[in-house]
């Protein structure tokens, strides 16, 4: 079954599975109690994307069962923003008497914001021109008039019209203060707004009377970033996609911060860097042996931390660790738990009604790995 199709009463019972699976994955590394961060049960999610149905004169979103592969109508999501439930309505509405709209329409992928900005994007299989350029605008701008603050793109083969911006300005109040962040069509983002809030405030919590700065791998957007500068006198931040890395310069300008400097490059550069095997333009203007780095925070991909980058973070004695999958964290634990102890844990239940766990670990180094 599908988020969609679960009864909001289940929720309670799979949040308490995944907090029995996630504790018995930790026991290995005698890890405390997790601190779980419930979801809200329904209208988490801020953006989805769906493929588009056409049958005969009617047109509509779909979604595929995972198990089965079945085709699955959505005219209502439920994990839905309560603004992606809105706008999904008035897309097919106005899209279905639309010739240039709906020829050959593929996918149309929504990006929402707690501050009520969204960016739509229509995929299709054909080229686009100038003529659907004009049928798109005539389209937003008459959602606009209604009061709905959207940006139109429109992608193909090779192809991106974007109408105004392909960007939507986020706000999210943080242990008592609100920050801004833009977030970029078509690039990672976290999904669950009140969740990230948990996260963030989680992260705070777990660095409270930190010393020095702070070195943070994975970066994105700055979300952590901004968060944590407060506690520390200056943060290093690395992430390699150029999209983040531009959002992450415009949100430290916007939230008037001037202890972050964000690095295009790679953790598996940046580890390099530090083991002086490359030398780097990118970090020429920086002095690395300036910083005085007694924390490291790292939200690796999937697959975890690479070996040589688990090596490289044993050699600061706090490390905040943010996982959106145990599996590779456990393997990455087996070797830091030889050198650190895990102070906190916790579970960030980022998808309802799924398998997925997101996880945060708070290690601190044993005085025996001094």
């Amino acid at each position: 079954m599908t988020p969609e199709t679960l009864p909001i009463r289940q929720y309670e019972q799979q949040l308490a599975e995944k907090a029995e699976r996630l504790g018995q994955m930790m026991l290995p590394f005698q890890a405390p109690e997790a601190q779980i961060f419930r979801s809200q049960p329904s209208h988490y999610r801020m953006h989805a994307e769906f493929r588009v149905w056409h049958d005969e004169d009617d047109l509509y979103h779909i979604m595929f069962d995972p198990q089965t592969k079945a085709r699955i109508r959505i005219d209502h999501f439920m994990p839905g923003s309560p603004l992606i439930n809105v706008l999904m309505t008035e897309m097919m509405t106005a899209i279905r008497p639309e010739p240039l709209l709906r020829a050959k329409l593929f996918q149309i992928d929504y990006l929402t914001t707690q501050s009520g900005e969204a960016v739509v994007t229509l995929i299709y299989h054909r080229p686009l021109d100038d003529a659907w350029r004009e049928c798109a605008a005539g389209l937003r701008d008459a959602l606009r008039a209604r009061g709905y603050h959207i940006q139109f793109i429109g992608r193909a083969s090779k192809t991106k019209i974007c109408l105004d911006h392909d960007y939507v300005d986020e706000r999210l109040t943080v242990a008592g203060r609100t920050l801004i962040y833009r977030q970029i069509e078509n690039s990672f983002t976290q999904p669950n707004a009140g969740v990230n809030i948990h996260m963030l405030e989680w992260a705070l919590a777990a660095t409270e009377g930190a010393q020095g700065d702070l070195l943070e791998l994975y970066c994105g957007n700055g979300n952590f970033s901004l968060a944590l500068a407060r506690h520390f006198d200056r943060v290093l931040a690395t992430e390699i996609a150029k999209p983040s890395v531009e959002a992450a310069h415009y949100n430290i300008a916007a939230n008037h911060i001037d202890n972050v400097q964000i690095v295009r490059m790679s953790a598996e550069e940046f580890t390099q860097a530090m083991r002086k095997e490359r030398e780097f333009t990118r970090l020429k203007a920086i002095d690395l042996q300036s910083y005085r780095c007694e924390t490291i925070f790292v939200d690796p991909p999937r697959s975890g931390l690479d070996e040589a980058t688990v090596s490289m973070v044993q050699a600061y004695p706090r490390i905040l660790y943010i996982s959106c999958n145990p599996d590779s964290l456990c393997r990455n634990l087996a070797t830091l738990s030889n050198t650190h102890t895990i102070e906190r844990l916790a579970l960030f239940d980022q998808f309802p009604y799924t398998h997925h766990m997101e996880c945060g670990v708070l290690l601190v180094r044993k005085a025996t790995a001094v």
